[in-house]
Order: structure tokens, then C-alpha cells, then sequence
């Protein structure tokens, strides 16, 4: 057998072409990033990178390969007693690690020789990163959006869950960035992805839409909590037809209540998030909240925020950031529910 190589930019076409993605770097660097859908097989673990490290800077070269080596072999036979030992002759896997050399190409070599057809990308991970980056452009714009607006609370999540229910190809970037795109936005216990795993997943969703439907999204801004929507989305987005829901007052303060309950459960960190409001809003006014919330009053505590916090700031940012807004078409809900989101769902599709 000989083992294949190809570039990152193969490796963005061909993905769907091999049975499975084997990541060979260690369990920290996985965590920030991998290729979509692979499988974590590390040459070395964390601890034993920085034990090899260790051993290249304090005694030489030579004696830190050694130890490397030993250390590679023995969690590569774990990899394949765990893993390999009811896979078929058929099962082609695709193997990379930081830059496609020593870590991975030890873990190919091996399943090469027991007879696997394997392939390795050139660059490794940093490679196909790269060339992810510069086809994320590409793919955005390959796309055309319908982008769903409305203040805080509207119900903008909720329709976007009950159109990707019905069928209808969504890009829920809150849900990818584990964030709910504001200030109190932070899901306790809850880490969002790294910026770069952020990109991956923005990516292998767009990918896997079909360019000849509508891909439904909504109105976010610039970043998603810590993480940045990718330029070439964001412009595709903020040029895309809108459509507004409009939705009571008093309705929105409800659905605030039911979808961020964990505040009402947990006072003192709500009361903390409310202090990052200080700057924008005065001491004097998140005082005033904190204590009324403390007191158990927070329905009229998000009532306002609604109307003093973030409906000025959002009707603004929409009005200069998304040039079809003042066109947009009103979606009307007969009330916060998961059902009437349904209904309203299955009758933009109908009418789609």
C-alpha cells in the first residue's frame, strides 16, 4: 500500500468522501478547532507534549524524538485496539494533525501497512484552516438569505427552530456560538467555541445547504457574544430581504421570562449581568434594577430594559446596518407560543 496525500483545498471538496476524520493532535487542540466531524486519536496527549518539550529544551534534540517516539507507538496500538480491530478493509479514513507531519504520518503509516487506503492533507490542520478561511467568502455569497428581525423578544429563535423543524434550511449562528448575541446574552455553564471553531461551523453548515432555497437566518450584529460573524456573511446578510416580527410588548416580556428562566432562578447572577449595564445605562437606573429584582419584580425589570435598553439601540443598528429593513415584510404571531411560531412557520413555507 501507499498512503495518499492531498492539499487543503482537496480536503474541503472531498470531506464526504472517506469514512471518517481522524485528528491526530492532542485533546487541547482538538478542543479549539478540528475539521467537521472528526475524531480525536492523539499521537500524544497534553500532558505528554509538554513532557516532550520539556525534554527538547532542557536535555537535547535526540533524547526528546526518543521519548516522543515511544510514547506515539504505544497510544498509537491503543488507538488501533480501541478503534481499528472490527473496522473493514474497506474503511478509508482521512488522518491529519498540526501541519501534516510526524504525528499524523506515524498513525497513517501504520494503518497503511495493515492494509487501509489513508490519506493525509498536506499542511495539515493549518492548511485546511487556511483554506477555509478563504472559502467561507465563497460560499456565503453562494447563498441568498431571508433575514429574520424584530427587537428583543419577538420571537426571532423560536421561528428559526420551528422553520428548521418544518424543513427550511436555517443558519441559527446563536446556537452555533452558544450565545444569545447580547449583553445578557451568556447561557450559565454554557463555553462558546473558539473564534476558529466558530468559522468551522458557519462553514459546514453553509456547505451542506442547497443554493436554490431560501437559507433563513436572523438579524445579528458584528459578534455573537465573543465570537465574530465572518465578514463575507455578515455582508451577504445585511444586503438580504428582511422580514420584521412584530410581537406585543407584553408578550415579549413573557417569552423573556420563559426563555431566560435561569435568570429568574438565579437572582444574584442575573444582578451580575445587570452590572454590565452600568456604563450604558447609569449606576443609578441598575441599582433601581438589581434591588427591584432582588424583591422579586423581574417582569417590570424586563420591561424596561426592553424599552430604555435594547429597542433604541436595535431599531437603530437595523436602520443603518440592513439596507432592505424599512422594506421588510411584517410577520404578525398570534402570540409568543411554540405554536403559533409553528403556525406562522408552516405558512411562510406554504407561501415560499
Amino acid at each position: 500500500m501507499s498512503l495518499q496525500r492531498i492539499s487543503a483545498e482537496e480536503a474541503l471538496s472531498k470531506l464526504a468522501n472517506f469514512t471518517c476524520v481522524i485528528d491526530a493532535r492532542s485533546e487541547g487542540e482538538y478542543a479549539e478547532d478540528c475539521l467537521p466531524g472528526a475524531l480525536n486519536w492523539p499521537s500524544l496527549h497534553d500532558d505528554e507534549r509538554k513532557i516532550v518539550g520539556t525534554s527538547y529544551k532542557q536535555i537535547n534534540q535526540f533524547e526528546a524524538k526518543k521519548l516522543g517516539a515511544a510514547l506515539v507507538c504505544q497510544n498509537i496500538a491503543a488507538h488501533i485496539q480501541r478503534e481499528v480491530l472490527d473496522k473493514p478493509r474497506e474503511w478509508q479514513p482521512l488522518v491529519y494533525c498540526w501541519r501534516g507531519g510526524k504525528r499524523s504520518g506515524s498513525l497513517a503509516l501504520v494503518l497503511d501497512q495493515i492494509g487501509f487506503k489513508v490519506t493525509l492533507i498536506d499542511g495539515g490542520y493549518k492548511a485546511f484552516r487556511a483554506a477555509l478561511v478563504a472559502d467561507l467568502p465563497r460560499l456565503a455569497t453562494r447563498h441568498h438569505y431571508r433575514v429574520v428581525c424584530g427587537p428583543t423578544g419577538s420571537g426571532k429563535t423560536r421561528l428559526l427552530q420551528a422553520l428548521a423543524a418544518q424543513g427550511a434550511q436555517v443558519l441559527d449562528l446563536e446556537a452555533l456560538a452558544h450565545h444569545r448575541s447580547s449583553v445578557l446574552g451568556m447561557i450559565p455553564g454554557v463555553a462558546q467555541p473558539s473564534q476558529k471553531a466558530f468559522d468551522s461551523r458557519i462553514w459546514a453548515a453553509l456547505r451542506n445547504f442547497d443554493p436554490a432555497r431560501p437559507v433563513y437566518i436572523e438579524s445579528e450584529s458584528k459578534k455573537v457574544g465573543n465570537v465574530a460573524v465572518p465578514d463575507g456573511l455578515i455582508t451577504a446578510m445585511r444586503a438580504s430581504p428582511c422580514l420584521r416580527i412584530d410581537l406585543p410588548e407584553d408578550e415579549r416580556v413573557v417569552m423573556l421570562l420563559e426563555d431566560y428562566d435561569f435568570f429568574v432562578r438565579d437572582i444574584d447572577f442575573f444582578c451580575e449581568r445587570l452590572s454590565a449595564l452600568s456604563e450604558a445605562r447609569g449606576k443609578a437606573m441598575v441599582a433601581d434594577w438589581q434591588a427591584r429584582s432582588r424583591s422579586g419584580d423581574v417582569a417590570s425589570v424586563v420591561q424596561e430594559l426592553l424599552v430604555k435598553h435594547y429597542d433604541p439601540g436595535y431599531l437603530q443598528s437595523m436602520r443603518r446596518n440592513f439596507l432592505q429593513y424599512e422594506g421588510a415584510q411584517v410577520l404578525a404571531p398570534r402570540d409568543h407560543s411554540l405554536q403559533a411560531m409553528d403556525e406562522m412557520a408552516r405558512s411562510m413555507l406554504a407561501g415560499a
